[in-house]
């Protein structure tokens, strides 16, 4: 179901359902600017897609699934099918969502990045907790202040590897399922439709 905005700005599903099956995400525009920011100064294959656009199409085509490309049926008024800009909208549609997977793929990198420097980080930091807990307890003697000094100095490493386990075991599969999503999306096959 579109949202209000959508509707207010003729982005709306038209009774299409992108669930697996080959049913397309449906547009209904008035005139080819609505799709695209309006504020962008690229050339019109280059620029963004309208944020509610894009919203819009992610959501459906997260919902449908899968790994073959999205159909995309774009509805038009005939006078808009005539114009040049038409004939580059899907184009203009696989390049942005080419540049999102891209975009996405950097942050990707830069999550692994983090968390390679964070493990070395909280590796070194739980090494040095071991070794001072060890030296603490071998003067302070095996009693309760030794023990306490040991496993806090312990605890205190293992808090400092916290960053780069949730990096490495959680935090990437979003950035990972975005992309994929994405890359899905740059290969999308966009229709027009008079009327």
């Amino acid at each position: 179901m579109a949202t209000r905005e959508q509707q207010s700005r003729g982005v709306a599903d038209q009774g299409g359902s992108a669930r697996p099956g080959g049913r397309p995400i449906e547009l209904k525009i008035r005139d080819i600017g609505q799709l695209f920011q309006s504020l962008d100064p690229l050339p019109f294959r280059e620029r963004d897609l309208d944020a509610a656009v894009e919203e819009y199409v992610v959501a459906w085509a997260r919902e449908q699934g899968g790994s073959a490309p999205v159909r995309i049926l774009v509805h038009l008024p005939a006078e808009e099918t005539r114009r040049e800009e038409a004939g580059h909208i899907g184009d203009a549609i696989r390049n942005y969502f080419a540049y999102r997977a891209e975009v996405a793929g950097w942050e990707l990198n830069e999550l692994f990045r983090v968390g390679r420097a964070s493990l070395a980080i909280g590796l070194t930091v739980l090494a040095l907790c071991v070794a001072l807990g060890a030296e603490v307890s071998s003067r302070v003697g095996e009693g309760y202040v030794g023990r306490f000094f040991d496993e806090g100095l312990i605890i205190l490493g293992w808090v400092a590897n916290w960053r780069p386990i949730q990096i490495f075991l959680y935090d990437w599969w979003p950035l990972a399922r975005r992309r994929r999503l994405y890359q899905r999306l740059a290969r999308a096959v966009v229709e027009l439709k008079a009327g």
